[in-house]
């Protein structure tokens, strides 16, 4: 993991004279900015695959949530620009860089780094429900399709194909157990993907990871217990 996570949250408390700029961001701004540069910086390293970063929740969205409303408010509650937020971000991580020699143990110090500033995202993002069977199943479907447009009917894309049709025909003995018709069901089905798909092509084009909690997925396709 890069040596400038480290010491993201003790630039909040050691931080040099503040620039102008920076001048009217109080302190529990600051750690709020540097959760934030925190977030960004670990949903990165998830991105690329880092072992150490993997160890922290997926951050993809909700670090994104995060940054961008911690950002916003700062802006609104100083009067600073935009820009001129971005400028103390900036000048977060230009501290941080010369002062990541100072860490002898970057594992704790990250630990140290990220406990707080997880139960600052619980309270701004809270984990969001676990997806049920008919999203469960949409998202296999949107996975299968990823991997069979990559990929070819490999036996990933087979394997996911059979769990999303799994997911689909259990979504619809569910809706039918709760008094839905075919009809209604095929119209939830859809409007559900619809929901979905948009939520999908409002990522980021560079995006190569998400918060989809598919080990839930996974889990309500196992086979039934027998009884």
């Amino acid at each position: 993991m890069t040596i400038l996570l480290p010491l993201l949250l003790a630039a909040a408390q050691t931080a040099p004279a503040p620039a102008p700029s920076e001048s009217a961001i109080t302190a529990a701004q600051r750690a709020d900015l540097t959760c934030a540069a925190a977030f960004a910086i670990i949903a990165s390293e998830q991105q690329r695959g880092v072992a150490s970063a993997l160890e922290f929740p997926v951050l993809v969205n909700r670090g994104r949530s995060f940054f961008v409303t911690t950002a916003e408010q700062v802006t609104d509650d100083t009067g600073l620009s935009a820009a001129a937020v971005g400028d103390v971000l900036t000048g977060i991580v230009k501290d941080l860089q010369a002062q990541a020699a100072a860490s002898n143990d970057p594992a704790a110090v990250v630990e140290a780094v990220m406990t707080p500033c997880l139960k600052r995202l619980d309270v701004v993002v809270p984990v969001p429900p676990p997806p049920g069977m008919l999203q469960c199943a949409i998202y296999l479907q949107i996975a299968y399709q990823e991997v069979e447009t990559r990929e070819g009917l490999s036996p990933t894309a087979r394997d996911l194909k059979t769990l999303a049709s799994v997911l689909e025909s259990r979504a619809r003995d569910e809706m039918r157990d709760a008094g839905l018709s075919g009809n209604e069901a095929d119209r939830k089905l859809i409007e559900t993907r619809e929901k979905i798909n948009a939520e999908e092509a409002a990522r980021d084009a560079d995006d190569d990871a998400s918060d989809i909690d598919f080990e839930t997925c996974f889990e309500l396709a196992k086979p039934a217990e027998k009884g």
